[in-house]
């Protein structure tokens, strides 16, 4: 029966002391009548980021016992239904009859593995006085179900593997903004960077061997595959899908385009129709594992006939399928500048000029400021450094910026053009600006 696996489950989590673990910097709303939702891929860290927010409300008086945790990743709750869902606050409530007079605060991980969830959700919130957090692996899957159902009563927010502060933060090192920087912490930085280029940020892979680390993260990528795009969506042909993933982690930071993949496949003798090609890169991005970026341009035509850059959503990933990670580098490294600029919420696209000239990021807050990013290793050949330059300042003159900026391995300085100021900064201090 479910009552007595819910009334365990929840014995449980009331016996279980909370793990200490490396404080996350995705900041939940809180706000009372709104729902917290926390989505991102799989081992991400939602989970661990929902048990801080436990932890953070005992610390400031709430009892654990006002507090209810649901982990609908556990199979002996599978398969549920919607009707199923009302059995959870009422177990709790049978064994905390007097919180029916208190605020009570419920954590829902992984709810989108059960069917009409959201409706469940929606009338908790309506008719007890609780303060709800969820967390889920669909980007499409939970907004569509939030949009048509909570109707502006949640706030999301995207949990990524960790940034490098987090790191930093993990291996007990200064995660503190980089301006004023001696030699000493500048060398560790700058070792850290690498390492972190290399390994990426999921929590689990920290600090392992390399053998160890890229069997894991491999791992990651067949759970999407099994359980985000092969179990929830249908799909059937698990050969194109492997061959799609593996091109889009082996080639980060670089222009995709379906058509050439498609012919690529038939060329293979693997037969897959373009408009499921186009449906499995929708699966991989709401799955986020994968995340693509538009031409900067107002013409849906030129949308259109341009390709996208697709990149990884942890640079840990892409090593893990790069067939040269020598030569890859500098893929990680805008790969890393990308997902900063998505933790930061920027709206982001690359630019091409008419002559061709390219500059990796347009980005936008979302108060529409823009600012041009262009990544390198290294600009110490005149030729990559001459390119780099001209295309970003022909972003920055079509733009109307007056400022720009070049991230780099471990270069440093700031050039005065007739376009306005260009700083070239070093990775690490870049990410840890404020």
């Amino acid at each position: 029966m479910l009552e007595p696996l819910i009334e365990s489950l929840i014995g449980d989590f009331q016996e279980r002391a909370f793990a200490p673990t490396t404080r996350r910097d995705v900041c939940p709303a809180g706000l009372p009548g709104k729902i917290d939702v926390l989505i991102g891929m799989r081992r991400s860290g939602k989970s661990v980021r929902m048990a801080q927010a436990m932890a953070d409300q005992v610390a400031t008086g709430t009892p654990k016992t006002r507090l209810l945790h649901i982990n609908f990743d556990d199979e002996r709750l599978l398969p549920m239904s919607a009707q199923d869902l009302q059995r959870l606050p009422q177990t709790y409530y049978r064994l905390f009859p007097d919180h029916k007079h208190h605020r009570c605060h419920f954590f829902f991980d992984e709810i989108q593995n059960v069917p009409g969830w959201e409706a469940f959700v929606r009338r908790l919130l309506d008719t007890e006085n609780v303060q709800i957090m969820l967390t889920g692996s669909s980007a499409r899957l939970l907004s569509r179900e939030i949009a048509s159902a909570l109707r502006g009563r949640s706030l999301v927010a995207e949990v990524f593997p960790f940034s490098f502060a987090e790191v930093l933060r993990h291996q007990g090192e200064d995660d503190s903004p980089a301006t004023v920087v001696g030699s000493a912490r500048r060398a560790r930085l700058a070792s850290a960077l690498r390492g972190y280029l290399v390994a990426g940020g999921f929590p689990e892979v920290q600090g392992l061997a390399p053998h160890l680390r890229v069997a894991i993260l491999q791992e990651y990528v067949d759970g999407v595959i099994l359980r985000d795009v092969v179990e929830r969506h249908g799909v059937g042909n698990v050969v194109a899908l492997r061959r799609l993933i593996r091109r889009l982690l082996a080639h980060p930071a670089t222009p995709f385009s379906v058509h050439r993949f498609h012919q690529d496949l038939q060329a293979q003798g693997v037969a897959c129709g373009k408009n499921a090609l186009h449906e499995m890169l929708g699966h991989l991005e709401d799955a986020y594992l994968v995340q693509a970026v538009d031409i900067d341009t107002r013409s849906e035509r030129q949308r259109m006939v341009n390709p996208r850059r697709v990149y990884p959503i942890d640079t840990g990933l892409a090593q893990a399928f790069s067939a040269s990670p020598d030569a890859d580098r500098g893929r990680w490294l805008e790969t890393l500048v990308f997902l900063d600029l998505r933790r930061r919420g920027h709206e982001i696209h690359y630019f091409r000029s008419e002559a061709g000239f390219e500059t990796d990021f347009i980005a936008r807050t979302p108060l529409g400021e823009a600012q041009a990013v262009q990544v390198t290793e290294s600009m110490s050949q005149p030729a990559t450094r001459e390119r780099e330059l001209r295309g970003l300042r022909q972003a920055m003159r079509e733009r109307g910026l007056s400022e720009g900026t070049i991230v780099t391995l471990n270069e440093d300085d700031r050039l005065t053009t007739e376009e306005g100021i260009i700083q070239v900064v070093p990775a690490w201090r870049w990410l840890l600006r404020v």
